[in-house]
């Protein structure tokens, strides 16, 4: 086959499924950043986000209804982060060690059920799925409709809450308390603010939106579930996070760029050359190293972010 990059129509087709690949990691890396603004590294997003997707599968499947699918993923993200919230902030253990551990236990759990709900059915069972939704006449612009105006309804969510955490964080009392915490949970005691009440209550945020993002992986993207479905995609969202600076607007340039990069990997697959696709998808990884590093601009992390806090 012929090799084209500089197609248009490979160019707006790579960066149309660049949108479409971002919109997931987008969702789960917003409400990660609530977590880590309030102090709290919320590793157990890839757990939630697997958890979220068998949820979403089974309501989905036994329903019909995307939307009660959509529902059962974010329903199920809220119980995972309210216990995660308990281990993170009222018992005090490691979050790093809890994270890794709730990923895992989720796992198996995900596995199990899948494998006990579908025992007795033939083949993998696919669930209806989002619609993309072309917006009239933004759709019809040439190159850049297909690229930005043909997606679901899912997406153009995402885009939305990415307006909304911008808000909220920046221009609300609830987000000026909410930056308090994560830089310093004892003044914000003292100022009155309640450390704990607000950190459960990012920690859930942010099992919410992983738990939706795992439904948006199947309800948007495949239609099926599998045991591999997240594919590291939630410790994805913890590099997007640390990418964006923190910011809901450059979490979702960082998620378009890792969008890109696993779309580039998946559209080169189909031309003849010598380099291996997985040299364009650890590009992302290495722009976030050299975020981390200072060598693109010092990444300044909430100064409490990881540090337990008990009221005195």
């Amino acid at each position: 086959m012929e090799l084209d990059f500089f197609s248009g129509a490979f160019f707006a087709s790579w960066l149309a499924a660049s949108v479409r690949l971002a919109g997931p990691l987008l969702l789960v890396a917003l409400g990660e950043l609530y977590s880590e603004r309030s102090g709290v590294l919320n590793i157990g997003i890839e757990g939630t986000m697997l958890l979220g997707a068998i949820a979403s599968y089974l309501v989905a499947w036994q329903s019909g209804s995307t939307w009660f699918g959509l529902m059962g993923g974010i329903l199920i993200g809220c119980i995972a982060g309210t216990y995660l919230s308990w281990m993170y902030i009222t018992v005090q253990a490691s979050q790093v060690v809890v994270g890794i551990i709730f990923n895992i236990f989720a796992l198996g759990v995900a596995s199990y059920v899948y494998r006990l709900a579908l025992r007795g059915v033939s083949g993998p069972q696919t669930v209806e799925m989002f619609k993309p939704i072309a917006i009239p006449f933004l759709s019809e612009i040439p190159f850049i409709g297909p690229v930005l105006f043909n997606h679901t309804i899912l997406l153009y969510a995402t885009a939305g809450l990415v307006a909304v955490a911008g808000y909220v964080l920046f221009r609300t009392k609830f987000g000026l308390n909410l930056r308090a915490v994560g830089e310093n949970p004892a003044a914000a005691e003292t100022a009155g603010i309640r450390v704990s009440h607000m950190r459960y209550m990012c920690v859930i945020i942010s099992g919410a939106a992983a738990g939706a993002s795992g439904a948006y992986l199947v309800l948007a993207q495949i239609g099926q579930f599998r045991d591999t479905i997240v594919a590291g995609q939630g410790f994805i969202a913890l590099a997007i996070v640390i990418f964006g600076r923190w910011s809901p607007y450059k979490a979702a340039l960082a998620a378009l760029i890792f969008g890109a990069a696993d779309a580039l990997q998946l559209s080169i697959q189909l031309f003849q050359i010598d380099l291996p696709p997985q040299l364009f998808l650890s590009l992302p990884y290495v722009l976030t190293i050299l975020a981390m590093s200072g060598l693109v601009g010092k990444a300044n992390q909430p100064e409490a972010l990881m540090v337990p806090y008990r009221k005195e």
